[in-house]
Order: structure tokens, then C-alpha cells, then sequence
């Protein structure tokens, strides 16, 4: 009997056992789209459950593409460019070329300078060793620079085989789904969620008799705040419309908090404006520097939240670092969740965020 996979994750169907990844009911194989019984519970009841594969085994899976020849799109999120960024990718995809594809743009204030950040992109890519044919700038949902990308990704692959590689949760199958409904018309065709994890094998979608463009499993990258928050806390800190920037004017000894996710302390400095580019539905409350800690023991989860009583059982820390900015606008950005765009003329901050979800300085997009 020819094997057949699961149109949703891409894992081998198999209608055995029901406890393995897989399961199918035998009568669901007469369907002219076969789902495994978890891409079944995703998509008719957002339903997600836990799979018995590892982040090696899914490393290891994805990494097999060094042995193949085709064209390799890195689907990063502008949001979460260290969480998304795949350091290791020179190990994955071997000599094979790479596109550099920034998603989310449609929902940055229209002030940023998209010139700057592609340029930012840029340097991200070559101080981690990558050498890169370009870098775009679009958006999965919206369909925004989709056309262009799509003639570039025509002309780069030389017809050979794509393959979409990206970190979980990061929209590869939106992406491919928008690249397919353009081309084809074909609306939904692979699991979408925001779930990490939710393609499991290879699914090849076909560009013409004798090519495919391949969605490959999400790389696990446990420094992500998917990995530590509640689906319901996820929702609200992934933005779902354009950023509206919120400004605080902030003295000396005053303390900003992002739900009780993260905080930064104004430490020292002349008065200056902190422009705050989180998701619109993030709350962002102020108080003193000398409050802030009797503040967040007494009201995280409740006045400062997220995190929901599930984020809170599995929230790690948050831990402390201290950024001294000398001159020039700067952007201090907490990985995955936003950025706080400042002044920088000398001026001293402490930051928090979870232990392992990193905190990084640069010079301001917008």
C-alpha cells in the first residue's frame, strides 16, 4: 500500500494505533484530503496536542536538506528576530542558497524605515556567518511584497526544489498558504496555528511536474516566549493588527512594566521619552522605581498581566540586565514581545525579562 501523509503536518498516516502520531480512522482514508486525528482536533476545534517527537529529531529531520539541492527561504519574525533566527542554519542547509524573508510587516507603524531594517536584517545575517542571495520584507497574512517574492524565488531556485525553513510559531504555513492561494487559488491548504510545532514532517507542495516547495518542521528554539506562556497570554502578545507606539515620559528612579512579562528601570538620565512598540492589547503600567518590586510580588498575574495563572506555573524568572546607552536613538528590545525606543544619550536602564528570553540593543528602526 503506498504510504500516505497527512495533508495538515506533513507525518506519515497510519490508522493502528491511536495513541501514536498519525492516527487516522481506516474511513477517513477514502477523503480526498487525509488528516491525522491532531490536524482533525486543530482545525475544526483549535484543539492542539502534544506530539512524541523531540527538538533533535526535528533539527535532525530539517538539517537532511544539506544533502539535497534547492533553494532554502528563511522565514524570520521582524517581532522576534533572535527567537526566530536559526544560528545553526549553515549546519542545516549545507552550500544550498538562502532568501532572507522577514515576516510580519504589515504590522509595524507605517513611520518605520523599511530601508533600515532590511539593511539590519542584513548585518544580522552576516554576523552570524550566513551569505545571503537577498532579503525581503512581507507579510504572510496581508499578502504584502508577496509578488515580489515570489518572482525572486522563481528566478533564484533555477528549477530546483524550495525549501521554507523557520523557527516554530514563526508562519511558514501561512506563508506557503499565501503562496499558493496567489498562484493557484487553493485557500487553507496546510495546518495554520498558533501553536509551536504544528508541521511535523516534510509537505511538498508541487510548482510544476518536477519540483516542489517544501514546508519543513519548525526548528524548536526554547528562548521564545511561545515556549513559556499560555495559548490565551500568546494571543494577546503576538500582534494581530499594526503597532500603535504608546510614549511615556519618564524621569529618573521611574519603572515601566509589559503586563509582568518584562520591565525596564529608568536609572539615570535626563527626562526623555520612552516609545513603547508592543502589541496593541500588551498593557504597559508605570510607577516608581522604589514600588516597582512590591508592585509586581503583590499584583503579577492579576493588575500586571500576562501572565495567566498557566504562564505563571511556567514562567521562568525574570532576570536582570543593565544596558549604559551613550548617544544616538536606540531601540532596546525584548525578544518576541516588542521594543522600547529611547534617546540614548547617556542613559542607564535595567531590563528584565524570563530567564533565556534575551534582551538586545540597536539603533532605532522608526
Amino acid at each position: 500500500m503506498e504510504e500516505i501523509y497527512c495533508q495538515g503536518c506533513g507525518v506519515a498516516i497510519q490508522t493502528l494505533d491511536p495513541n501514536k502520531m498519525g492516527f487516522t480512522p481506516a474511513s477517513s482514508l477514502k477523503n480526498e484530503d487525509v488528516l491525522c486525528k491532531r490536524c482533525f482536533r486543530l482545525k475544526h476545534y483549535n484543539e492542539i496536542q502534544d506530539v512524541s517527537i523531540s527538538d533533535d529529531q526535528f533539527f535532525d529531520m530539517v538539517a537532511s536538506i544539506q544533502n539535497k539541492a534547492g533553494l532554502v527561504v528563511h522565514l524570520i519574525d521582524i517581532f522576534d528576530v533572535n527567537g526566530s533566527f536559526i544560528q545553526s542554519l549553515p549546519r542545516i542547509v549545507g552550500n544550498n542558497p538562502i532568501i532572507l524573508v522577514g515576516n510580519k510587516v504589515d504590522l509595524l507603524p507605517k513611520s518605520t524605515n523599511l530601508q533600515k531594517l532590511n539593511q539590519w536584517l542584513r548585518s544580522v545575517a552576516k554576523e552570524a556567518g550566513l551569505k545571503l542571495l537577498d532579503v525581503f520584507l512581507i507579510s504572510s497574512i496581508k499578502g504584502h511584497g508577496m509578488e515580489e517574492l515570489t518572482e525572486a524565488i522563481e528566478q533564484y531556485r533555477a528549477e530546483q526544489n524550495v525549501y521554507v525553513v523557520g523557527t516554530t510559531n514563526v508562519g511558514k504555513s501561512t506563508f506557503i498558504n499565501q503562496m499558493i492561494k496567489q498562484s493557484v487559488g487553493v485557500q487553507d491548504a496546510i495546518t495554520t496555528s498558533y501553536f509551536p510545532g504544528t508541521t511535523l514532517g516534510f509537505i511538498k507542495i508541487p510548482l510544476d511536474h518536477d519540483t516542489y516547495m517544501i514546508d519543513t518542521p519548525g526548528i524548536v528554539n526554547r528562548r521564545q516566549f511561545a515556549h513559556f506562556v499560555s495559548p490565551r497570554d500568546l494571543k494577546m502578545i503576538n500582534p494581530k493588527k499594526e503597532i500603535k507606539p504608546r510614549v511615556y515620559q519618564l524621569n529618573e528612579k521611574q519603572t515601566l512594566f509589559f503586563g509582568g512579562l518584562a520591565r525596564i528601570d529608568f536609572l539615570k538620565g535626563d527626562k526623555d521619552s520612552f516609545i513603547c512598540y508592543f502589541s496593541n492589547e500588551l498593557p504597559i503600567h508605570r510607577t516608581k522605581l522604589e514600588k516597582a518590586d512590591e508592585l509586581y510580588a503583590n499584583h503579577v498575574g492579576e493588575m500586571l498581566s500576562p501572565p495567566d495563572k498557566d504562564t505563571i506555573a511556567q514562567l521562568p524568572d525574570l532576570e536582570k540586565q543593565t544596558f549604559k546607552l551613550k548617544s544616538g536613538k536606540t531601540d532596546v528590545v525584548f525578544s518576541g514581545l516588542g521594543w522600547v525606543s529611547v534617546s540614548g544619550d547617556n542613559m542607564t536602564v535595567n531590563v528584565y525579562s524570563p530567564k533565556g528570553i534575551p534582551v538586545t540593543i540597536r539603533k532605532a528602526l522608526i
